[in-house]
């Protein structure tokens, strides 16, 4: 498994990655079985492929700065975004304290609004109780993802599809690959909560891509 994988691919990463975020995020739905259960975005069937994300406009895409906040009104969602990096197996390193409830980039994406596939990752739930991505399943095509950046521009992002994945059968080249233009992968847990693992059994990722830029 390599942890470290050349530019052009570096963000299809090996299938371990598929467990973002999921390490810790089931520990609330063990302790609180009661709760409602999250939205879940459609299961994928089998084969699933992204939709094929249009070329940018020319001049839309932006160069390199690190996203800031994220805002997403049709969830409610209006947080500030940590970094994630790696662990040593080379699988993503899920949100941690004091940060657990942010989203974070991962910084061997580009960044958002560059030309290629940025992630942003954050947790279904924690100890707390519903975590930054709680609804991300009920988000849907058509709907809107803003991203501020360091440079105080703001990449607009436009949802394209909301998918749910197993965990054992993750698409890693369709979420991490690289696109033509710009575009961005929100990912969290998903499906069943296995208590015996102590994590969910999937993955929800929502695919969008670069429509506008503010300043």
């Amino acid at each position: 498994m390599r942890t470290a994988p050349p530019r052009g691919d570096r963000r299809a990463l090996a299938l371990g990655l598929a467990a973002v975020a999921c390490a810790a995020a089931g520990v609330t739905a063990a302790f609180n079985g009661h709760r409602d259960p999250a939205p879940q975005a459609p299961a994928a069937p089998p084969a699933w492929a992204p939709p094929r994300t249009p070329v940018t406009v020319d001049g839309l895409a932006l160069p390199a700065a690190p996203p800031t906040r994220l805002t997403i009104p049709a969830l409610g969602v209006r947080a500030r975004v940590a970094r994630a990096g790696l662990r040593p197996d080379g699988t993503l390193q899920p949100p941690r304290p004091p940060d657990e409830d942010r989203p974070a980039w991962y910084i061997g994406s580009v960044t958002p609004g560059e030309t290629g596939t940025a992630v942003i990752e954050g947790h279904l739930d924690s100890r707390a109780g519903p975590s930054v991505f709680f609804r991300l399943g009920r988000l849907r095509p058509g709907r809107r993802v803003r991203v501020r950046r360091a440079d105080r521009t703001t990449a607009v992002f436009t949802v394209d599809a909301v998918r749910r994945f197993p965990k054992d059968a993750f698409p890693t080249w369709a979420v991490y690959a690289d696109t033509p233009g710009p575009s961005l992968r929100l990912i969290t847990c998903g499906g069943r909560f296995d208590a015996a693992a102590r994590h969910y059994r999937d993955n929800t990722v929502a695919f969008a891509h670069l429509t506008a830029v503010t300043r």
